[in-house]
């Protein structure tokens, strides 16, 4: 009678596969395998490779006559992976339908999936050099401030960030990269502070937001006081004070010792939050996004794991942050797309980081002026507590908005005369103004004026849907923004050889080269992703801009939360290109953009002015938000979505698939739309639409389609999946793709 096989690793591999990898322990390790291994990290060998993986289960081998090979060597002491983030990785493995493998090398700072050691956090200070200290009376403005508060010692970042000098405060960065390249100051690594900052004085609290404040208080804890899972919709208007808010939430926490988490969609928002934070909390304040290096990211993961890190601020990947000590997590601009991960794992920061809280029992607050349709549905259904702010917070009153009909009218650069009238007025009321364009670049296409011929993008383009290339640098360069290909502007037309080749169309570089002729006594600085790509970029740009009056042109980054208290104009000159998308979110979206740029204006005390320059002054979306706001647009809408089938009101998986050839991406998911059907997806209520183009059928070379599936529950949409994906991964057709399961998509390209 054969006995029962001896116990094996099953380790988790970061490969595109589902399944899991059965390794005896490593020859060193005399110990048999033991479920306290599980969340370890173990070095294995695999084919000719070496890989780091997590063991994800301890047990029989799944093929008992198989020779097992070896783990190469433990990683871990302990589960580095355990508890509450263990559980939860293997749910969003589950509800993505992804590779557990996959998933947990998602989740792991880059240092940690190579098998370093999540080591201290490295602390920072800036001190003079002796060249520094000779130079010192001979340096001026911010630099001077600078040396002068080192001159009594060396200070570390915190330090800087919280000084009372304020043109210190704001400027220091620059000022010390500026010393640092003349060697008059060096970075100098030192001991972590044993005590921080006193915390600053909380802001008065108005009416409205002291009433959402209890509320959010008597829904956070329990009767003893301790957190327990809620959360909270806070929908406020642009400068309604909601971060004061977050920061009551996350003060509550630290006075029971426990940890806080902050969301923020983008890298751009971190300097403005963490100065904020450090000021008023009176504890370190980490930051974890993909700004940082890898070996920063780690430290931070490792200090939250440790519980030594009490407030981490951070963008989407920061929702994987373990907490030894979880109070609360907080959600900034709940609604932007940037908490979306569009590759590889397509994970929604917002939707794991709830789960985690339900896991953690911790409370959640949700924050945005203009939330999404899900948010908000789920609020209106009480699913979510849902909490107002209506008014503005201290004197800054709503800004006033008007719609400029720009038919039959002379622009120039694409700027009507009554936004070139407004923006020379407020600059010399001594504001400033925000010029937005969501369309980076020089202009959208390069034409020619006697043929028709325009430059479109090689690797992208197909016979019936041409990919037009940006042009770039004052019409010198042609860029494709899809697939990143560039190449110089042809000298003359490809196909009449005219010299007539011109720029068609706005964008921010234009309008920035325009604005700085027309008005060059006051800085007009550029701010897309082009122009903020070097680390701090965007904080840059805000230094240089200072406190005078200056003009901004921007993109969408422009949109997303930054506190610009001079602005007081905000001329919105792109808007027309949204108003007919055929995607079902683009009215969304554009509503939320509209009413976020429109809230960068007159936040302090003076008064705030918003120009929407359009041909289609008469669209229903621009009526509705002009009469009724963004709350008004949502009740229209949601009446829309639900009669169409569509989020919230249904829930959707997409299936994507891309091939060099045309038609491989279509086969595919033609066998795939079969095992689907033979998988029971009719039977379930789980509608196919497709398979179909993408969109964009082609992108950097490759052609795409995809097929939709819809449902009106959660559960048959995903046991469907669950029966079918087997069958596709044993189709013949699906190694000839790269294909890919989006669960809630957000963008349907």
């Amino acid at each position: 009678m054969s006995s029962d096989p001896a116990p094996v690793l099953r380790v988790a591999l970061p490969v595109p596969l589902p399944r899991l990898f059965d390794y005896r322990p490593p020859e060193d390790d005399p110990a048999a395998p033991h479920p306290a291994d599980i969340g370890r990290r173990v070095r294995v060998p695999f084919g000719p490779r070496s890989l780091v993986g997590v063991v994800a289960e301890v047990g029989p081998p799944e093929r008992s006559d198989a020779p097992l090979r070896a783990a190469e060597a433990w990683l871990d002491p302990a589960p580095l992976l355990d508890g509450e983030l263990r559980a939860s990785l293997r749910w969003l493995a589950r509800y993505t339908h992804a590779p557990l493998g996959e998933t947990l090398a998602t989740a792991l700072p880059a240092a940690l999936r190579r098998g370093e050691s999540p080591a201290p956090v490295q602390h920072w200070a800036w001190r003079l050099t002796e060249a520094g200290a000779t130079a010192r009376a001979r340096l001026r403005g911010v630099p001077k401030r600078l040396a002068d508060a080192l001159a009594d010692g060396a200070l570390d970042a915190d330090t800087l960030d919280l000084h009372p000098d304020d043109a210190l405060r704001d400027g220091w960065r620059a000022a010390a990269r500026a010393l640092i390249r003349r060697a008059l100051v060096e970075r100098i690594a030192v001991a972590a502070p044993t005590q921080a900052p006193p915390p600053g004085p909380a802001l008065a609290l108005n009416p409205e937001q002291a009433e959402a404040y209890a509320a959010w208080r008597a829904l956070a804890a329990d009767a003893d006081g301790a957190p327990r899972f809620a959360v909270a919709l806070l929908e406020g208007v642009t400068g309604s004070g909601k971060t004061e808010l977050y920061l009551r939430a996350i003060a509550d926490a630290l006075a029971q010792g426990r940890q806080a988490l902050v969301l923020v969609p983008e890298i751009g928002l971190t300097p403005q939050t963490l100065a904020r934070f450090r000021a008023r909390l009176g504890v370190p304040v980490h930051a974890l996004h993909s700004g940082l290096s890898d070996l920063e990211r780690a430290q931070v993961w490792g200090a939250a794991a440790r519980g030594e890190a009490r407030v981490i601020v951070g963008t989407r990947s920061a929702a994987f942050v373990p907490l030894a000590r979880a109070g609360v997590i907080a959600i900034d601009e709940e609604h932007d797309g940037s908490y979306k991960q569009q590759d590889g794992i397509r994970y929604h920061a917002r939707d794991f980081a709830l789960m985690r809280a339900k896991a953690l029992n911790v409370p959640v607050l949700l924050g945005s002026a203009t939330p999404s349709l899900e948010t908000l549905h789920n609020a209106r259904s009480g699913r979510y507590a849902h909490l107002r702010l209506r008014q503005r917070a201290g004197e800054a009153k709503p800004p006033t908005v008007r719609v400029l009909d720009v038919r039959k009218r002379a622009l120039d650069a694409g700027l009507a005369p009554d936004v070139l009238a407004a923006i020379e007025r407020a600059l010399a009321a001594g504001g400033q103004v925000l010029v937005f364009k969501n369309r980076r670049g020089y202009a959208p296409v390069l034409q020619c004026h006697d043929c028709g011929w325009s430059a479109h993008c090689r690797r992208c383009s197909t016979p019936e849907r041409p990919s037009p290339m940006t042009v770039h640098g004052g019409g010198r360069r042609l860029q494709c923004h899809h697939c990143g290909a560039r190449q110089p502007a042809p000298a003359a037309c490809p196909d009449c050889a005219s010299l007539a080749l011109q720029p068609q169309g706005i964008g921010t570089e234009r309008l920035e080269e325009r604005l700085a002729e027309r008005f060059p006594d006051v800085p007009v600085l550029r701010i897309d992703s082009a122009s903020t790509r070097r680390k701090d970029g965007l904080q840059r740009r805000f230094e240089t801009l200072g406190d005078g009056p200056g003009i901004l042109v921007g993109t969408q980054m422009l949109a997303k939360g930054h506190d610009l208290p001079k602005l007081t104009l905000v001329a919105v000159v792109g808007i027309d290109e949204g108003l007919f998308s055929a995607d079902f979110r683009a009215s969304e979206k554009l509503a939320q953009l509209l009413i976020q740029v429109a809230g960068r204006a007159g936040r302090a005390d003076r008064p705030g002015e918003v120009l929407l320059q359009t041909h289609h002054p008469e669209h229903p979306l621009l009526l509705t938000l002009i009469r009724s706001g963004y709350r008004g647009f949502a009740d229209d809408e949601l009446v829309l979505r639900e009669a169409a089938g569509f989020p919230p009101y249904a829930h959707l998986a997409l299936l994507r698939a891309e091939a060099a050839q045309a038609d491989t991406p279509m086969a595919f998911l033609q066998a795939a739309k079969t095992a689907l059907i033979a998988a029971g997806a009719h039977e379930a209520s789980v509608a196919l639409h497709g398979p179909m183009p993408a969109p964009m059928p082609r992108r950097a070379g490759v052609y795409r389609a995809q097929l939709l599936l819809s449902c009106a529950q959660r559960p048959p949409l995903h046991a469907t999946l669950d029966a079918a994906l087997p069958a596709l991964y044993a189709l013949p057709d699906a190694r000839k793709v790269r294909w890919s399961l989006d669960v809630d998509p957000v963008d349907l390209y």
